[in-house]
């Protein structure tokens, strides 16, 4: 199934100690359905010191969230995602392209 979110969207939360906030998606992990998003969910990790991180101690990192608990943000408000399908000619054959669409408007997103 094709994704709804990809890198780089803008996106709300919807739930959680981060609910209301936006940002934007730096990872999509297709296989365990979750979302990585800049600045949010952080949790502190205790490392080991080692050559790259000499110091160690506690890290603060982005924690993944379930990609049902993200919004879509298109125009300044959260949407639903769904799919169109359109036909295009590309080297003189006629080729089905699938195309992100914000349900709200009817905008075509990409």
């Amino acid at each position: 199934m094709a994704s709804k979110i990809r890198r780089g969207d803008n996106v709300m939360i919807t739930t959680g100690k981060d609910k209301g906030k936006e940002g934007r998606v730096l990872e999509v992990d297709h296989k365990r359905g979750r979302v990585l998003v800049e600045g949010y969910n952080m949790v502190k990790k205790h490392r080991k010191a080692s050559q790259q991180n000499p110091q160690g101690g506690i890290v603060e990192k982005e924690a993944p969230l379930h990609i049902s608990n993200v919004a879509y943000m298109h125009k300044g408000k959260p949407t639903r995602i769904g799919f169109v399908v359109e036909t295009a000619e590309r080297g003189g054959k006629t080729v089905k392209v699938k195309k992100r669409v914000a349900k709200s408007t009817g905008d075509i997103i990409d």
